[in-house]
């Protein structure tokens, strides 16, 4: 009985045609941070590391310090700039994918964000957000998992642009696509808090952005 033939041929991979493209985003309304804060991650770790019987009762709560709340729900940089994360864009243009038919998973494989530095706190990769005034001081009635409400201090920026630098591997979507992606990821999906598409409800309307200029600066990565 004759044997099958054997494959022997070799699997010949391209490289990734990685380019890189800057497109300067400017928000339409107001944009939002909330920043998961060094106060809070360490009173979680205090508490989830104290047995029960030791640990303090509520009427021993500390006062708060709303103006610390303030600055630590931003992401500030290394050198002092405040910024927004990548993860935000990257995912709004991902959730974006539904609005134009295109496989999610393409997204997340074709599509990343470039950091123009990282977070001082907890090395979170950011896009440099940029504005002509500081952040108003914004007081925010929200409601606790257990059904308490509490009162949110966060940073609003009213006037407020960035330039994203977009990754893509150009022979997976073209650069138009990715001008059109994330335009449609700032005007339908948003980023911060209260954006339009927000898990957790229908948002404030804040946070969305369109695309304003698309800079001249596209290069091979």
């Amino acid at each position: 009985m004759a044997k099958a033939k054997q494959d022997d041929s070799i699997v010949q991979i391209k490289p990734a045609n990685m380019v890189v493209t800057t497109i300067r985003i400017r928000g339409n309304a107001p944009y939002v941070q909330e920043a998961f804060s060094r106060r809070t991650r360490e009173d979680i770790m205090a508490a989830m590391s104290t047995p029960r019987a030791a640990k303090k009762s509520k009427l021993a709560r500390p006062v708060r310090d709303y103006e610390e709340e303030f600055q630590q729900a931003q992401h500030k940089s290394v050198p002092g700039w405040i910024g927004i994360p990548c993860t935000a864009f990257r995912q709004a243009m991902v959730d974006a994918c539904r609005t134009a038919n295109v496989v999610m998973v393409t997204a997340k494989l074709a599509i990343s964000i470039l950091p123009d530095g990282f977070d001082a706190s907890d090395g979170t990769p950011l896009v440099r957000l940029y504005s002509a005034t500081p952040p108003e001081k914004k007081s925010l009635p929200v409601r606790n998992a257990n059904g308490s409400i509490d009162i949110r201090v966060r940073p609003m920026w009213r006037e407020w642009w960035a330039d994203v630098q977009v990754q893509f591997d150009a022979d997976m979507i073209t650069a138009e696509s990715i001008v059109n992606l994330l335009d449609r990821a700032g005007q339908q999906v948003g980023i911060g808090a209260g954006r339009p598409f927000s898990k957790k409800s229908v948002g404030q309307g804040w946070g969305t952005f369109g695309v304003s200029i698309q800079a001249a600066k596209e290069e091979s990565a």
